[in-house]
């Protein structure tokens, strides 16, 4: 029996409930996992094996470096506070607010501007102090910052995907917000608690 080169290619149907489609929703979970997983381990790695150099930058009008850092986290925090107020407003979630129609763009641009500020301040605290283990402040701190940023790459990757339940980038978002919370009260509180409100 011969086959013909130039037929159609059979269709084969799917594995019984769904198999093809529960292998692309498990990639949507554990493509994000494993991109958080990496970025977090690779920063903490870093911070670990580098030496740390005690200082990264200084702004002028600052009395110190731990100034320009404090002050910069909590800029980030209020931007942040800024993109979960107005995440609730789009999600109903406010008694009585109705969300204007530019919420969305209050939202993106507060995250942006949250991330953007928060950067410098990571890297200050990798290349000056690295990871630090000294206290347990000190520890949580280093900790969750390099969770933040696994946490802040898994929600910018999902933000991509398509068909994810409309619970996932809620939970993402509150828990790279709660984490942001945590890193300011180990650093830009505990700091401003310790030497005063000082710039």
């Amino acid at each position: 029996m011969s086959a013909d080169p130039n037929a159609r290619t059979a269709s084969f149907p799917s594995p019984p409930g769904g198999g093809g489609r529960r292998g692309s929703r498990a990639l949507v979970y554990l493509l994000p996992a494993l991109l958080a997983a990496a970025v977090a381990v690779a920063l903490g790695t870093y911070g670990k094996v580098h030496d740390p150099a005690g200082t990264a930058f200084n702004l002028a009008g600052f009395s110190s470096t731990g100034a320009v850092k404090s002050w910069l986290a909590t800029f980030a925090f209020f931007f942040a506070l800024i993109q979960l107020l107005s995440a609730l407003a789009m999600y109903g979630r406010l008694p009585g607010v109705r969300a204007p129609s530019w919420t969305g763009t209050l939202h993106r641009w507060s995250g942006r501007i949250a991330f953007l500020i928060a950067v410098p301040v990571a890297v200050h605290c990798l290349y000056a102090l690295g990871y630090q283990t000294y206290s347990t402040r000190v520890m949580w701190h280093s900790f969750l910052g390099c969770f933040f940023f696994g946490a802040f790459s898994a929600k910018m990757l999902l933000l991509r995907a398509e068909r994810i339940p409309g619970w996932l980038l809620p939970v993402i978002g509150g828990l790279v917000f709660t984490v942001l919370t945590a890193l300011w009260l180990t650093s830009a509180l505990w700091f401003f608690r310790t030497t005063g409100v000082t710039t």
